[in-house]
């Protein structure tokens, strides 16, 4: 694989050099009064980037995945009862984790290429009169299948049945690079990761926490030690970590906030919404379909994209990397083979995306499907000539 071509995978995405160098830094004593100066602004920043005004803000040396055990662990009990829906593999593995934590969990089978069911979720919430769910558990961005949930429709469905779970909300792929609003749609837990919208390496799990979450840690019983945010709050008071920190990754998250907020959170989300519209034509021009079930449903961050019955997906993948070497994303799970993605967040401009779609059309002519070479390179040109950047966007 040439380190010369930018990826097109749904997480970790390219990162700009500025942030690989910060991240590739001496070592300093994390325990003097410098780790306090990465440490503030990256907690201030991450706040202002999940829409939030007092949430408490929390950094694991982990992933996403890390990230949703901290949401479990930390505010809920051995036996307690979680809704979720599974309509993707992240989905998939959150129930997972919850099942092996010894939760009980409300499972709403949704086909994959579909939102979180809220209709579904309104009528179970509805006659849950003796709140026995405690957790409703959400993927704003479902990265298997190019899908995005309504977490506002999910907050709305809990007030109408004036229903106390807790909102976790997965938003992984798109926290830093799509519309999200941790106070305005009631979210109580928040989860992401450093590798996608944030342009950095993986290894930073970053999760949010709404008063009522971290109230829920004084009753919770599930273990936890390397995850408590307990001892990250006392430790944060004095400008520490309870272990030994992360500290190139942080300083590297410290600049990614930077360069997110010089932009502007407005702008870094109508960037990428305007990116994908170009690959969905794209998409449109080669005559093929988006696993994404209706245009609401559009990922403005990864595409699933629908090859042909008896077509294997997966040999697109394979062949960008062997004969162009270009990096896309497999289909997981119950679209694996069916589909190939591409990402479309982070680090990326609309002329870095469009050798991504010249790339997907040379290697689906080589492989024989009936796309004409240029098409979807043609409709994303025409959308982002037509749409351009703001002038603070493209500086």
């Amino acid at each position: 694989m040439s380190f010369q071509n930018p990826t097109f995978i749904p997480g970790p995405t390219n990162m700009p050099e500025a942030l690989r160098k910060a991240c590739d830094m001496p070592t300093i004593d994390h325990r003097s009064p410098l780790f306090g100066k990465i440490l503030h602004p990256c907690l201030d920043g991450v706040r202002q980037v999940l829409g939030s005004r007092d949430a408490s803000i929390f950094f694991f040396p982990s992933t996403g995945t890390g990230g949703w055990e901290t949401a479990l662990t930390n505010t809920l009990s051995k036996g307690d009862k979680v809704l979720a829906a599974r309509n993707g593999m992240f989905s998939h593995r959150w129930i997972d984790m919850c099942q092996r934590h010894g939760l009980d969990v409300q499972i709403v089978e949704t086909p994959w290429g579909e939102g979180i069911p809220t209709d579904e979720y309104a009528r179970i919430l509805q006659t849950d009169t003796n709140h026995q769910i405690k957790a409703v558990l959400a993927t704003h961005n479902e990265t298997a299948t190019g899908v995005r949930s309504d977490i506002a429709a999910v907050r709305a469905a809990m007030d109408a049945a004036n229903h106390p779970a807790l909102l976790f909300v997965d938003g992984v792929s798109s926290i830093a690079s799509m519309d999200f609003r941790f106070d305005d749609w009631g979210v109580d837990v928040a989860v992401t990761g450093s590798q996608k919208g944030f342009m950095l390496p993986a290894g930073l799990a970053i999760v949010g926490f709404s008063v009522r979450a971290v109230a829920a840690t004084e009753t919770a019983d599930l273990a936890r030690t390397f995850f408590d945010i307990r001892d990250m709050q006392r430790s944060y008071e004095a400008s520490a970590f309870p272990y030994t920190p992360p500290v190139g990754l942080m300083n590297g998250l410290k600049l990614s906030l930077e360069i997110l907020l010089e932009e502007g959170i407005d702008n870094v989300i109508a960037r990428h919404a305007r990116i994908a519209t170009g690959v969905r034509l794209a998409v449109k021009a080669w005559g093929l379909e988006l696993c994404a079930a209706s245009p609401e449903l559009y990922s403005d961050t990864v595409s699933a994209i629908r090859t042909p019955e008896g077509f294997n997906a997966t040999d697109i993948v394979t062949h960008a990397a062997e004969v162009y070497a270009v990096a896309f994303g497999v289909g997981l799970g119950d679209v694996a083979g069916k589909v190939f993605r591409i990402g479309h967040l982070g680090s990326l401009s609309e002329v870095m995306m469009l050798s991504g779609l010249a790339t997907a059309e040379m290697c689906m002519v080589d492989l024989g499907l009936n796309v004409k070479l240029g098409s979807g390179v043609a409709a994303a040109q025409e959308y982002y000539r037509s749409h351009p950047a703001p002038r603070l966007a493209r500086s």
